[in-house]
Order: C-alpha cells, then structure tokens, then sequence
C-alpha cells in the first residue's frame, strides 16, 4: 500500500472530513445563537409565560394529573 497511488477518498478520510465540516458548521453557527438570547430584555425575561388554557386544562385531564389546589 506504499507505493500506491490514492486516487480514492477512504472511508476513515471522508469520516475524517464529516468532523471536520460538523465542527465548522457548529462554530459558525454559534454567533447566531448568543445574538437571539442578547435581543431579549430583562423586562421579556421576568414576564409570566404560563397560561392555562382550555386546551392545557384538557391535557391535564387526559393525563390524569391531579387536579390543581386553589
């Protein structure tokens, strides 16, 4: 195998440069995601996102979760 010339990409080399690409595509990526969060206000942070709805109601009940104490 000295000798021989690689005119064919094998299978740990291509293995190889999926890693590679993966890591450059995850490093890319990374400014995108820490700009989203940096949008949101402190205000946005601490507002109340819960809100129980017939349909969260209906999902309780088909689960069978005890139902909630007043």
């Amino acid at each position: 195998m000295k000798g021989k010339n690689r005119t064919e990409v094998g299978r740990r080399d291509f293995l190889r440069g999926l890693g590679l690409g993966a890591g450059a595509a995850a490093a890319a990526s990374a400014p995108l995601a820490s700009s989203a969060v940096a949008a949101e206000s402190d205000a946005d942070k601490r507002k109340t996102r819960y809100q129980e709805t017939n349909h969260v109601k209906a999902f309780y009940q088909v689960n069978r979760y005890p139902p909630k104490k007043k």
